[in-house]
């Protein structure tokens, strides 16, 4: 399952993000998208999970994650 996760602080790294997600099931990867010229985080990224994803956007959106409240759903493919 492809998770879209949002309004991540620019702080988060890939890796505090794959453990916040690891605790629902097994991740396969998990990445913040930052922007090609500043390498900045842009706030928002994606995590790919073999399990536990419903329980993970169940438990994990809305919830405040270092101050800022997270956006967390199935992601949506661009051509839908």
């Amino acid at each position: 399952m492809n998770i879209y996760v949002g309004n991540i602080p620019w702080s988060v790294t890939d890796d505090q993000l794959e453990e916040l997600f690891a605790q629902f099931g097994t991740v396969t990867s998990a990445k913040i998208i930052v922007d090609k010229f500043s390498k900045r985080s842009r706030g928002f990224g994606f995590v790919e999970m073999a399990d536990g994803g419903e329980q993970a956007i169940a438990e994990l959106n809305d919830k405040d994650f270092e101050g800022r409240p997270l956006v967390v759903n199935e992601s949506r493919s661009k051509d839908s």
